[in-house]
């Protein structure tokens, strides 16, 4: 009973003493929770910046190129023995899906909106293209997945190995949502939201109606064909490795050129592999041949001047609403003397229906369909080339009008080089999308930052109001 009076009557500084050195190693052990803490939200915000900038840039250039999206995925189609089971409309439209679900997502992780939700969906979406780069990296159906559209060309173990990483990402997002850094306040998501999914819709409509934004094909507007046609005489050739099948005395052996043995085998087979693949120019598979078979490539393209090539890999999915500015500018060609052809995979019948439906009287010549498909995302589309360079491209939808052709292209805009260079077009999409969004979120900021400074000014008014009152009571 003493000993508990004693303790009770304690010193109370003693007290305090023994209450700061319990706080003080309360404080000692919340602090390595306080850097685990840190090191979680660098990682989190370390993976949303990586996510959001490849999602963006990956949604983004599939966006500007819907109908190359649509071809990647009818190559997907065929090597699952599936391609005519689809309808066009459909894998347009999934194309057009798919670029808008991934740059939104992207833009979504980088500025933190709708954290729970948009975590979770990138996992999902990570998961399931993980499991398509492991089927290609093994079956080896496709040569490039078509990530990045035409902007950069990946192997597939190098697309494997990049979605691994991005799967890794995405389990740490959706493990530790609220960590990422919000710079929108909830309130004002929905304008972000709304924002950016219209924003991408609209540009893929626009790249489908007219052409691409950007154009990272190597059949450009600048292109010269015949220059990205050359070998450098000091190019890297390609290797190629010979073994030979012979036969002994009932035994069959395989030896190499270095190892050949002597006469007493009998050769039975040879087989030639390629081991090292050379130097291959920007193009490589583009010819023009007549429909009697004669090659002209190289007279057409050797040759000075003007030159206007119809552009239709199936004349009979072609688009017949503007054969009549088609028709007009071959008119207006022939009276300026500037050779005009029609390049098309397209058989005969076909051509002849074309013809009879269109009445139209330009020359046709066959060209691979892959590579009229590269040329120009339009069918039909036009090229206006001068001394083998590409300077005006068009979709069937922005033909020149015939108020555009009264003079002799040399003197004509239309008969200029294009001036929509790169830094332009980057300089409008910031204008359009990036300024916009970064407005918003400089707007959000300020306001709830304001919003805190007005609840601190309160608190330390209501504060002073209350110690004042108290003083007040004291003296009195």
């Amino acid at each position: 009973m003493d000993n508990k009076d004693t303790q009770q009557r304690q010193n109370p500084e003693q007290q305090q003493e023994s209450q700061a050195t319990v706080a003080g190693q309360d404080s000692c052990s919340s602090r390595p929770n306080n850097g685990r803490q840190r090191i979680t939200k660098l990682a989190v915000n370390v993976c949303r910046f990586v996510l959001g900038v490849v999602f963006v840039l990956s949604g983004y250039v599939k966006a500007v190129d819907p109908l190359g999206t649509q071809y990647k995925i009818q190559d997907y189609l065929t090597a699952l023995d599936l391609y005519g089971m689809v309808p066009d409309f459909v894998t347009l439209g999934t194309s057009v899906l798919l670029s808008a679900l991934e740059f939104s997502l992207g833009i979504f992780m980088l500025f933190a909106i709708r954290r729970r939700l948009v975590s979770k969906l990138t996992l999902l979406f990570m998961v399931v293209m993980t499991l398509i780069t492991i089927w290609i990296a093994v079956a080896n159906p496709v040569s490039d997945c078509g990530c990045f559209g035409d902007f950069i060309v990946l192997s597939n173990i190098e697309t494997l190995l990049k979605n691994v990483v991005l799967l890794a990402c995405a389990v740490v997002l959706w493990k530790y949502p609220l960590s990422m850094y919000r710079f929108i306040s909830r309130s004002n998501q929905w304008i972000a939201f709304n924002f950016t999914v219209l924003f991408i819709i609209a540009t893929s409509v626009y790249s489908l109606y007219k052409l691409p934004i950007f154009d990272f094909r190597p059949y450009h507007v600048g292109a010269n064909i015949p220059e990205s046609m050359e070998i450098p005489e000091d190019a890297e050739q390609p290797q190629f490795e010979t073994t030979f099948v012979m036969e002994k005395n009932g035994e069959c052996r395989e030896f190499s050129l270095e190892n050949y043995p002597d006469s007493t085998w009998q050769f039975v087979d040879a087989k030639t592999v390629q081991t090292k693949a050379g130097y291959v120019p920007p193009i490589h598979d583009f010819s023009i041949q007549t429909l009697d078979g004669d090659d002209i490539t190289e007279e057409v393209l050797a040759r000075k001047g003007y030159l206007f090539l119809l552009i239709s890999p199936h004349l009979r999915r072609a688009s017949d609403t503007n054969f009549g500015d088609i028709d007009q500018i071959y008119e207006y060609a022939q009276d300026e003397k500037v050779p005009f052809y029609c390049l098309t995979a397209s058989g005969k019948e076909e051509i002849e229906h074309w013809e009879n439906l269109t009445g139209a009287e330009y020359p046709f010549c066959q060209t691979d369909e892959t590579t009229l498909k590269t040329i120009i995302r339009s069918n039909p589309g036009l090229l206006l080339l001068k001394d083998g360079t590409i300077i005006r491209k068009w979709s069937h939808n922005d033909l020149p009008k015939s108020s555009e052709l009264t003079a002799p292209l040399g003197t004509l805009k239309i008969g200029q080089m294009s001036d929509d260079t790169v830094g332009k077009t980057l300089a409008k999409v910031f204008l359009w999308f990036f300024l916009p969004l970064i407005l918003l979120t400089l707007a959000d900021r300020t306001w709830d930052w304001s919003m805190r400074l007005r609840r601190k000014t309160r608190l330390l008014s209501m504060r002073k109001q209350k110690k004042d009152a108290d003083e007040e009571e004291i003296r009195q």
